[in-house]
């Protein structure tokens, strides 16, 4: 048998003990240092941080001098009635916008990817406008436009409907579901697209055979689409819960900080006032805990729920 003559690298690792595969690790590794430090300085160090404070007595009057004050701070979140009221409305939010969300996305995306419509990308583009555009300005638009008897919303229900005006701003229940509508309009482009990738990865020879067997577009969508779908749907659904749950942007600027009264305020944008607006820092960061807790349990359900059973 013939022997190759050894190669350059060969050569110099046998005189050398010079590594190829070594060195290439450690250049790779060299390189992402500082993105690790930056994550470590971003992520990391404000997490931990965060779990101590929670665990201290620190306010307006302690904020360098705090002294640690156990599970106390855990105590009084638990305790306080505002919390439960709180959390009772935050689950309301994150379910009711992340169901109309993947509800119209998935709608869209379907009426998107037919073969009849003329100017899919056009549309695709002027879609996509609500998530693309600064949440504050959309937020800030849509305050404008639902405030007073005379706003744009009011006057085309009374025009199109005969409606009465609606106290869409002061009142509690209009308040809270006028934010879910604009949070609902800022995030279904986001389920539309990812909706649309996975149909435009669907065989489709699976929709001729079906339609050779006779089955309805109803059918189609129930049997073929979206089972097919899930796989897509799943992990996009489940980045919908978790940013539903912590958008503070719709509360803080739509509903001015939850007005009326509080009556729209979610976990998140309770945390942010207790911590600004009110100075409880220990408090408030015990409350960021639990939120962690609640956000990382309710994401494992809903991930348990949604496997496809065997």
């Amino acid at each position: 048998m013939k022997k190759h003559p050894p190669t350059r690298a060969a050569a110099l690792a046998g005189l050398n003990e010079w590594d190829p595969t070594a060195r290439r690790r450690g250049f790779l590794a060299l390189c992402l240092l500082p993105a690790a430090a930056l994550l470590v300085l971003v992520l990391l160090y404000p997490l931990v941080y965060n779990v101590l404070l929670s665990f201290s007595d620190a306010s307006i009057h302690r904020i360098r001098g705090w002294k640690f004050a156990g599970l106390s701070q855990y105590a009084l979140v638990f305790r306080e009635p505002e919390f439960w009221i709180t959390f009772g409305k935050t689950i309301v939010w994150t379910a009711a916008s992340t169901l109309l969300q993947v509800a119209v996305g998935v709608l869209l995306a379907v009426t998107l990817h037919q073969h009849f419509l003329r100017g899919g990308a056009a549309w695709r583009v002027l879609l996509l406008l609500p998530w693309a555009m600064p949440q504050y300005i959309t937020a800030l638009t849509w305050r404008s436009m639902f405030h007073g008897p005379t706003g744009p919303v009011n006057t085309l229900f009374g025009a199109a409907f005969g409606l009465p005006p609606v106290d869409w701003l002061t009142a509690p229940g209009p308040a809270f579901f006028a934010a879910i509508l604009v949070n609902v309009w800022m995030g279904f482009p986001f389920l539309m697209i990812a909706a649309l990738a996975g149909l435009r990865a669907i065989p489709t020879q699976i929709y001729e055979a079906a339609i050779l067997e006779g089955a309805s577009p109803w059918h189609q969508f129930t049997r073929l689409t979206a089972p097919l779908l899930r796989s897509v749907m799943l992990p996009a659904t489940v980045l919908a819960i978790v940013w539903n749950f912590n958008n503070l942007n719709v509360i803080w600027l739509f509903s001015n900080g939850g007005e009326p009264a509080d009556s729209t305020q979610i976990l998140v944008s309770y945390v942010y006032k207790a911590a600004f607006t009110y100075y409880r820092f220990g408090w408030a960061a015990a409350l960021s805990v639990v939120i962690f807790v609640i956000l990382f349990f309710f994401v494992q359900a809903f991930l348990q729920v949604s496997r496809p059973r065997r």
